[in-house]
Formats: C-alpha cells, structure tokens, sequence
C-alpha cells in the first residue's frame, strides 16, 4: 500500500520547487529552457543530489493538489515549470491577450499609500500579478497582513497600450501598473 503525502510534505515540496524553478535554479544545476520548462528526469535527479528526493508519483501529486496551481506539466508530461512568478531571467513564452474590464490586486494595507503614489510594480519579478476577482486578491493580500484589494481599470490600461498575459493558472500578469489605473476596491481601503 502507498504511503499517502500528508499536506505538510505536500507545501515543504511545493516550496522547494518554488524556490527553484522561479528563483535559483542554478542552485539546484538546471537551467530553464524558454517558457521555463525543465526535464522533470532532470529535476528529480538534481532534487535527489541535492539530498531532497522527491518520487515522480510525489512530483505528480504536487502538481495536482497544490492549491495556487503553481506548477504544471506540459502535454506529454516529460517537462515541468512554475506557472509564473520567476525572478531569474527567462522567456516565459507568454503571447499577449486581452485583459477582462477588470483586474485586482490584493496586498497588506500597509503597502497602499506607496501603491497610490507610484502604481504596481513587478520588484524582483517578471510581472506585477492580478487576480480576476476580489475575493482571490483578498486571499493574496492576507499572506502578510490585514488585507486590502486593489482594482485595476485593466480595459484603460490596454486601450493605452499596456499589455496583458495570463499564465497557464490563471494568474494575470502586466508589466507595471500606473497610479492612474488602480485604486482601492471599497472606501474602507482609503489610507486613512
């Protein structure tokens, strides 16, 4: 009978990979091919050398329940790849699409009045991340502190110039924000 990965194990893997495939592959001895595939033989095997072994069954189960959807296999199965979310320098492949009329932002209250003043910005990563609706942005921003959900005009943004990708977990990325575009979801956001 097989083990079950209970979900502890299920996140402490889920985190590694992250780790990894966004941010360090190199710590591991991969390199990320465009799109930011990578053999899943070759990854085990860098996980097993790097003395964290995960099983294919393990890897599949990852892929499968983690919550966000980070992960995903391409149509045959032979390659891996964080959806999104990289801070290493690699061509995602992402073709533009139009944005719906709407986007949202969730961050900690905390991170407002800087966001007001200078817009979403991608920090160290490839793109600033919106979320569909308000209640997926609030769960975002609860990851580190009281939340508050941002709204972005994303129609205006396109009609300006801007463009929209969305990741093969539904994330939808841009490159920035502007100020102009975004502003908080319900009154009680206002910084004051």
């Amino acid at each position: 009978m097989k083990k079950r990965m209970d979900r502890k194990q299920l996140i402490r893997i889920s985190k590694y990979l992250c780790k990894h495939l966004r941010h360090q592959p190199e710590r591991l001895g991969l390199e990320l091919a465009p799109g930011g595939w990578v053999a899943v033989e070759d990854l085990l095997a860098a996980l097993k050398r790097n003395n964290f072994p995960v099983s294919r069954s393990e890897l599949e189960r990852v892929v499968a329940d983690n919550d966000k959807q980070r992960f995903s296999f391409d149509p045959t199965g032979e390659m891996i790849r964080a959806n999104q979310g990289h801070s290493v320098d690699v061509d995602l492949c992402l073709e533009p699409v139009p944005p719906p009329f709407r986007l949202y932002h969730g961050t900690a209250r905390q991170n407002l009045e800087p966001i007001l003043r200078t817009g979403l910005r991608r920090m160290g990563r490839h793109h600033v991340h919106l979320c569909r609706t308000p209640e997926e942005a609030r769960m975002v921003g609860a990851r580190r502190g009281r939340p508050v959900v941002l709204e972005v005009d994303a129609a205006a943004m396109a009609e300006a110039g801007h463009r929209f990708f969305v990741s093969d977990n539904d994330v939808w990325l841009a490159e920035k924000v502007p100020p102009g575009f975004v502003g908080p979801l319900e009154p009680e956001d206002s910084p004051n």
